[in-house]
């Protein structure tokens, strides 16, 4: 349920290696095995592109974050033992086929599930070539139709890579990321365990489909010797399915020596892909800052401060004739810090606001450091969800800091406020993916989450979450209001007739955020819903922060154009001046569903597309909302600071 997630860090670290290396814990050792011990090969819930429903093979999970993302790991019937090569491996003989049976596997077969074998740890990847260079793909499709023809994949060649555990009576240094783990060596005599031994360092499948007769192993027993000799050639498929009939399936395992270091392991996974385009989207982007900096720059150095220091250099005489030719931004000075229409929501977007972005922030700053391995499956989902629940306590501390500031110092209310704030977007994420659940349920879907994790997590969300917003609250009511520069009238200023709807304008500036992050969006919805791999969080942080900089100056310049035209009911529109970004990104995920998931099938997987979506652009919309607030808040208070008004 939890596919989304997704979004800050640390940038040099990443940086500095483009091949994402050492994304090991602190305390993660490497598994060495000796010759011909056995090696369990685990199977993962079949996945689909095409539909985005993950079923499982057996209800089992290890931690949160692997229920919400709907892993299912168990093990499967495929054994090997180290360094022993086998060939001709007869693994089972299924019950003939009924009706019932046979359609299911067509369905699996047209909807492109593929099956996750996972080995010591590592997913199994499969290559494939196109023109001149090879694709990489996790798992191994379930079959494939040729015409009218179904053919299932019933014979797996297998390559395991290993290497040989090195270094025996020295200490062994291996990073992750900016720690380093210390693997003590052999004894004295050097005859321990570490002088022996070989670690699993790559994973690799060739699926066939290869017709065998179910009379040949009617005797056989799993593990037995094929009767006849099997040649596994990708390129042609020849095991149709038909209905009341056995499917008999086999493998062979090849083990390869190679130079790759266990700590590295999972650079296969990881290559980072398009370099170029990374840096092209974050050059784009600078372009944008610079050119919005240049502006902020004209309206602060020049503008603005020239009109103060002028306007300051005039006696009190002088001061009060100019104030009657005054025009723009000076003639609300005594409106400008008026509350705004519901105050309470725009305090309890705020902190709602301050959450996510944080959320953000800390989880991929810990993703980075190599806290939140892809070794570690659910370690994201549910790291996010920890920092998310902790950070609570700053949610309820902004909202009623806020509120308090609005109010001018009176704190009354402040209860209702943290409760709005613990509640508001949870109970819309609730609210969405409960329904989305439902459709899952009736799916029969992994991704669906069971009725006892979702008591799970409202007892997270009740006994965690919301009594540290109120703790949060409680401290922001505690602290003092920010006080506003200049009085506000009682009868408020009349707003002149404007040329163009304001609104229109705050929509629009959506455009330039949406502008530093689009390219590297697509990388992004690739990850989710394209089942590739997305670790490239150096270029993801660049990118957060550049959209958190055109955020803050898109807003501040746009309230200094509401300002000069006597506008000055500022507040939500500096709020959705910088969210108003969530819409165009809603946009680019409708344009990427129609033209990128052209095989997304079904009604109920659009639903989940679309409900997902929805679900992250909320969350962005808040984030990005908040951070144009605070920038616009901050540069009014240092705009009017600087007037002498009575």
């Amino acid at each position: 349920m939890a596919r989304l997630g997704v979004l800050l860090l640390l940038f040099l670290v990443a940086l500095s290696a483009p091949g994402v290396r050492g994304f090991y814990l602190p305390g993660s050792y490497p598994h060495k095995y000796k010759p011909g011990e056995l090696l369990n090969v685990k199977v993962n819930s079949l996945t689909s592109i095409d539909t985005e429903i993950p079923f499982s093979v057996k209800d089992v999970a290890e931690n949160l974050g692997e229920l919400l993302m709907g892993d299912r790991i168990e093990n499967s019937p495929y054994r090997f033992k180290m360094y022993t090569n086998e060939s001709d491996v007869f693994l089972c003989r299924s019950a003939p086929l009924a009706p019932d049976a046979f359609s299911l596997l067509k369905k699996r077969i047209d909807e492109m599930y593929q099956v996750n074998l996972i080995l010591d740890n590592l997913p199994a990847i499969r290559y494939t070539r196109k023109d001149d260079y090879f694709l990489r793909w996790t798992g191994y499709p379930v079959g494939i139709r040729v015409g009218v023809d179904y053919y299932v994949f019933n014979h797996l060649q297998f390559t395991v890579l290993v290497h040989k555990y090195e270094e025996a009576n020295v200490a062994r240094v291996m990073g992750a990321a900016d720690a380093t783990d210390v693997i003590p060596g052999g004894g004295k005599d050097g005859s321990s365990a570490a002088s022996s031994g070989w670690m699993v360092v790559g994973f690799e499948v060739v699926p066939c489909s290869i017709k065998h007769n179910p009379e040949d192993v009617k005797s056989n027993k799993m593990y037995d010797r094929y009767p006849s000799k099997i040649k596994c050639d990708p390129t042609t498929v020849s095991m149709s399915i038909k209905e009341n009939e056995p499917i008999v399936y086999t493998y062979e395992v090849t083990f390869v020596e190679s130079d790759i270091k266990w700590p590295s392991r999972w650079d296969a996974y990881l290559k980072m892909e398009g370099a170029k385009v990374h840096w092209f989207s974050i050059l784009n982007s600078l372009m944008v800052i610079a050119f919005l900096a240049g502006i902020v720059f004209v309206i602060l150095l020049r503008t603005v401060r020239r009109d103060l220091t002028k306007y300051e250099e005039l006696d009190s005489e002088a001061q009060a004739q100019m104030n009657e030719e005054l025009s723009g931004w000076k003639l609300v000075v005594s409106d400008v810090f008026r509350a705004p229409s519901n105050p309470m929501l725009l305090c309890v977007m705020v902190g709602d606001g301050v959450q996510i972005l944080g959320m953000a922030v800390v989880t991929i700053l810990f993703a980075a450091l190599g806290f939140m391995s892809p070794a570690s499956r659910g370690t994201l989902i549910t790291g996010m969800l920890f920092f998310y629940m902790v950070l609570g306590i700053l949610a309820g501390y902004a909202g009623v800091r806020v509120w308090k500031t609005i109010k001018c110092g009176d704190h009354s209310g402040w209860v209702g406020v943290s409760w709005r704030v613990a509640c508001f977007f949870p109970g819309i994420a609730f609210l969405i993916l409960t329904t989305l659940n439902f459709l899952l349920w009736g799916s029969q879907s992994t991704g669906a989450i069971p009725f006892s994790l979702f008591v799970v997590l409202l007892l997270l969300w009740f006994c965690i979450s919301v009594p540290l917003t109120l703790v949060g609250g409680f401290l922001g009511a505690k602290a003092p209001h920010i006080e506003y520069p200049v009085r506000t009238n009682q009868i408020p200023r009349e707003i002149p007739p404007q040329k163009y709807p304001s609104w229109l304008l705050v929509l629009g500036a959506g455009t330039l955020p949406f502008g530093t992050l689009f390219i590297e969006l697509f990388f992004i919805m690739s990850s989710i819903w394209m089942g590739r791999v997305y670790y490239v969080f150096g270029f993801l942080f660049i990118v957060l922060l550049l959209l958190v900089i055109v955020c803050a100056e898109v807003s501040l310049v746009l309230t200094y154009m509401h300002l000069c035209v006597e506008d000055w009911k500022w507040w939500w529109k500096s709020f959705f001046s910088s969210g108003s970004v969530a819409i165009y990104i809603f946009l680019y995920s409708i344009n990427y569903l129609v033209f990128d998931l052209k095989s997304l099938s079904g009604p109920v997987s659009a639903t989940l597309y679309i409900g997902y979506s929805l679900f992250m652009v909320i969350a962005i919309m808040l984030a990005t909302g908040t951070v144009g607030f605070i920038s616009s808040f901050c540069f009014v208070h240092y705009l009017f600071s600087s007037v002498k008004a009575d």
